[in-house]
């Protein structure tokens, strides 16, 4: 009742007055220290399931309340960040962090998918992902940063070891911004999944600010339905602007303050054994076929030794290896298709976007309340990026939003766990369905 009040005209300003003595109470006691699993909200006092809602909807009085809430939320100045309980008791984090134990329909459980999560940071970030993309059918790869915190990868390794199914890969590279080490990553994990005795379909990678928008079923289906057994590595042949990256060889400065890579005055010969390059996201959608392929093929092997001194080869190795017409599942004549993630970036913004509502970084936007409604509206996969300790409000609405349409799906009997208490007890009237 208090937030439709809220949301009516005559209710809002007393509900900002309520959200900024609650902010100044915040910023008094420093009350969210984070220090245990992803907290309940309680955003002002309201039930978070409406203001969800009518965020979804865009309706204003919604955003300036969920605003002044979300900035009561963010972790005060010096607050620790989110950690997993020591010691470990797995059964318990399991339920505490609703993860779903079981297949939630015979589709699902018949076509398996492998995972590939590269992250270095953002503890509640990445555990709100896995909580949400998980499935005990599913294979999944975490490669952590060797430049990550102690804690960070100490944490990492407590949750994955609580799974069968959730590995670490016994080689990490120190992961530098548009160098090979990234690309090395997947590689890494790749010839792991490749030796797994778990029969998945296709491997998809994600980064630790990425989030799901489609369900996993709603996946496999667009894999089965669209795609076929092909792969999905958006790209075009190399543009003339992009030639940067590939003509002269690159090399990494690191210490033990900053890292990158910087360009020299060395020419590059051009691509191995003739290969037209091309030029596309550093995410996909590969078949385990193709991944056997990359693995094993010369081309492949020859490719990636020669761009190991490029810039960011992780956006032209993929979508040139499934340009070639006799790679298992390729796409010889493709070019940008393929729904793999939403992302708003800044010189995109009055074509294909009306703008970023949260902040840009690196000129990709980190979505704020304002994007909710085309959040939802979208037809990729997943989308990127989130930042859960700036914008809160934004992932706590989209992973519960996200959790009422999987189990709304549902052909198996649901645990009360796997829903938010409140949720649960209204999952039968409530569906705010991305």
């Amino acid at each position: 009742m208090m937030i439709r009040c809220c949301l009516s005209r005559s209710g809002f300003l007393l509900c900002m007055g309520l959200c900024v003595f609650i902010l100044l109470l915040q910023n008094l006691f420093g009350s969210d220290s984070r220090e245990g699993f992803s907290p309940e909200i309680k955003e002002c006092g309201y039930y978070p399931g409406e203001l969800c809602t009518a965020l979804f909807q865009s309706k204003p009085a919604a955003l300036g309340i969920g605003n002044l809430c979300q900035v009561a939320r963010r972790p005060s100045r010096g607050a620790r960040p989110m950690r997993l309980r020591a010691p470990t008791n797995c059964s318990t984090m399991i339920r505490e962090l609703r993860f779903i134990t079981k297949p939630l329909s015979e589709e699902e459980a018949a076509f398996p998918l492998a995972y590939i999560l590269t992250i270095h940071h953002k503890l509640d970030m990445f555990v709100k992902l896995l909580s949400a993309i998980y499935a005990p059918q599913n294979l999944y790869c975490v490669h952590i940063d060797q430049k990550s915190p102690k804690d960070f990868i100490q944490a990492v390794q407590e949750l994955a070891g609580c799974f069968g199914n959730i590995f670490i890969p016994s080689r990490q590279e120190n992961v530098v911004y548009a160098g090979f080490s990234r690309l090395q990553a997947d590689i890494n994990c790749m010839e792991e999944l490749s030796r797994s005795d778990t029969k998945w379909r296709y491997v998809i990678n994600l980064c630790g600010q990425d989030f799901p928008i489609k369900t996993n079923r709603e996946i496999i289906q667009y894999l089965k339905t669209s795609w076929k057994g092909r792969n999905l590595t958006p790209g075009v042949v190399q543009p003339p602007h992009m030639k940067y990256r590939t003509n002269v060889s690159y090399k990494v400065f690191q210490d033990q303050e900053t890292s990158y890579i910087y360009p020299t005055a060395t020419l590059k010969s051009g691509p191995p054994r003739n290969l037209t390059l091309y030029f596309g996201t550093a995410y996909y959608s590969l078949t385990r076929d193709f991944v056997q392929f990359v693995l094993s093929d010369l081309r492949a092997k020859d490719l990636l030794e020669w761009s190991k001194d490029t810039y960011s080869p992780d956006e032209h190795y993929w979508v040139t290896l499934n340009r070639l017409r006799d790679a298992p599942g390729s796409t010889p004549d493709a070019q940008w298709e393929g729904n793999i993630r939403a992302v708003k970036w800044k010189d995109q913004e009055g074509s294909v976007h009306s703008g970023c509502y949260g902040h840009y970084v690196r000129d990709i936007c980190i979505y704020g309340l304002g994007d909710l409604q085309w959040l939802a509206s979208s037809p990729h996969l997943f989308a990127n990026k989130f930042d859960s300790d700036t914008y809160p409000l934004v992932t706590d609405c989209l992973e519960r939003s996200y959790r009422l349409k999987v189990l709304k799906a549902a052909e198996v009997p649901t645990e009360p766990h796997w829903y938010y208490q409140d949720d649960y007890l209204t999952a039968s009237e409530h569906h705010w369905g991305i």
